[in-house]
């Protein structure tokens, strides 16, 4: 082991003693009252050292007050480099930062915002194909492309009402409007899966309600049926009185609001009265 290298684990001894030093600046640093007890003093290099002293902050428990000193060769005047709030061993720390797209959760969309669709989202695919470029305001164009790398990106370049309505003649936007594909982009396969998957797990057989329910939905008079592939297993409730109205309901799926769970009983017949006064009885004289 090299003498520089002992010299460096060692603290420098006047860099050492400079604790008051190290205090003074710490607590010019920081509020009144939060520098606590000096812990430690390690050496960073020939003649550079740095004190820790305790931090009384309620909101930074286990953390630090690092004052970093130094002298000059031959110098017998100890000065500060830096004083900075450090994490300890034990310190509370923010949790590691998550990409706003992978936060993003059901429901936390709200009145006036915009979520960016990636143009390669593996839920949507192209609506029809052609060499042609695509309009300057599809999801699919460059220009999007760029916007959606941005979370606060606007979608338009000026107000709605100053947005061109109809792509230019004789474009193959042009020609899908017309044919009613107006849309550049639509539901993949897999984008269908995965709504099939989370509406099941909401309003599906396995749910609580289902199991007490006396019939499915299928057989419900409630049932808007949807249209497509989705018809054979998906309809949405239409019983403002059921738990799922409004909702995609899985056809297994049912509750206490079911149309035939229960017929209202016809009134029941009234019984014989017990004193007949419609007619007369005969009785005899002798």
């Amino acid at each position: 082991m090299s003498a520089a290298t002992t010299r460096s684990r060692t603290p420098d001894r006047l860099c050492a003693e400079a604790v008051d030093l190290a205090r003074s600046v710490a607590e010019e640093t920081a509020a009144p009252g939060v520098v606590g007890e000096h812990l430690a003093v390690t050496a960073d290099g020939d003649r550079v050292a740095t004190h820790y002293f305790a931090c009384h902050d309620p909101g930074y428990r286990g953390w630090r007050w690092a004052v970093t000193v130094a002298r000059a060769s031959r110098a017998k005047y100890v000065t500060v480099d830096e004083s900075v709030l450090l994490p300890g061993p034990d310190a509370l720390l923010a949790p590691e930062w998550v990409p706003w797209s992978e936060r993003l959760r059901p429901g936390d969309l709200g009145p006036g915002d915009l979520l960016p669709t990636e143009a390669d989202d593996l839920r949507l695919e192209p609506g029809w194909i052609a060499d042609e470029e695509p309009p300057p305001n599809s999801a699919v164009s460059a220009d999007m492309a760029e916007l959606v790398e941005a979370e606060d990106a606007s979608l338009s370049a000026g107000p709605p009402a100053d947005l061109p309505l109809a792509p230019e003649r004789g474009s193959v936007a042009s020609v899908a409007e017309e044919l009613g594909l107006r849309r550049s982009r639509v539901l993949s396969r897999y984008g269908l899966l995965d709504a099939a998957e989370r509406w099941e797990a909401r309003f599906g057989a396995e749910s609580a309600m289902a199991q007490a329910a006396p019939a499915p939905c299928v057989s419900c008079g409630f049932l808007l049926p949807l249209a497509g592939s989705l018809r054979q297993a998906f309809g949405i409730c239409a019983n403002a009185y059921s738990p799922a109205d409004g909702h995609v309901v899985s056809l297994a799926y049912g509750c206490g609001g079911h149309s035939e769970a229960a017929v209202m009983p016809t009134p029941p017949r009234p019984p014989d009265p017990a004193l007949d006064e419609t007619r007369l009885d005969p009785l005899p004289l002798d």
